[in-house]
């Protein structure tokens, strides 16, 4: 099933497994390590590859009827297509990811380069997301947002200082990582309780997730 499909049915907690041990609020439900890399090409910025490792429960769920030939192993090829369809279905989701060059929110393009990889009982998709348009950085900020509104999923960068890396951007470029905060969603008002039917009620117009946002601000001289 695609991310997009999972996200407008959280009835899959129980499919997922987690429904008897997740508490009260219930989220997230899905589990991401990500890794990304800010793309320029001279002097401009062209997109961000991204890397997605999902947690265990997940990846079990999404491999599900993708063993075409039975033989209890997922090739390359087994994975091809799925990767594809992942990919191109985080459109209506905007990626779960924001690209500020020198203030201005920027568009993405379909993504590009769909692949999917298991290793250690993890899937990882990674895929390109090019700007429709590349633009130039010059001596403003570049920064990247990944996250997700509604917290039905939770992304962490990787460990190690690989976990985002700038790929030909010019000598003297700098960058500041902040990671996600692991903490439990925040109750906006004392003696709220934050429900399922609270979340459920979220959307990606929402802010809610922003809060466990990791970015990236890239400067250049």
């Amino acid at each position: 099933m695609p991310i997009a499909a999972l996200l407008r049915r959280l009835a899959l907690t129980a499919a997922l497994g987690l429904a008897a041990v997740a508490p009260a609020w219930a989220h997230p439900h899905v589990w991401i390590t990500a890794k990304a890399e800010l793309a320029y090409e001279a002097g401009r910025v062209t997109g961000i590859r991204h890397a997605w490792t999902f947690d265990p429960e997940y990846t079990a769920f999404l491999t599900q009827g993708l063993d075409a030939n039975g033989d209890g192993k997922l090739s390359p090829e087994e994975l091809q297509g799925s990767a594809k369809e992942q990919a191109a279905n985080l459109a209506e989701f905007a990626y779960f990811t924001k690209l500020k060059v020198a203030g201005k929110e920027q568009v993405f393009a379909e993504p590009q380069e769909a692949r999917m990889a298991m290793e250690g009982g993890k899937l990882t998709l990674s895929f390109l997301l090019p700007l429709k348009t590349p633009v130039a950085q010059g001596r403003g900020v570049a920064a990247v947002e990944v996250y997700d509104p509604t917290y039905f999923i939770a992304f962490s960068l990787a460990e190690g200082a690989d976990a985002v890396r700038l790929a030909g951007a010019a000598p003297g470029c700098s960058m500041t990582v902040t990671r996600a905060k692991n903490a439990e969603p925040a109750v906006a008002s004392a003696g709220q309780s934050m429900t399922e039917a609270m979340f459920e009620a979220l959307t990606t117009a929402s802010n809610y997730g922003e809060q466990f946002a990791n970015r990236a601000i890239v400067a250049c001289p």
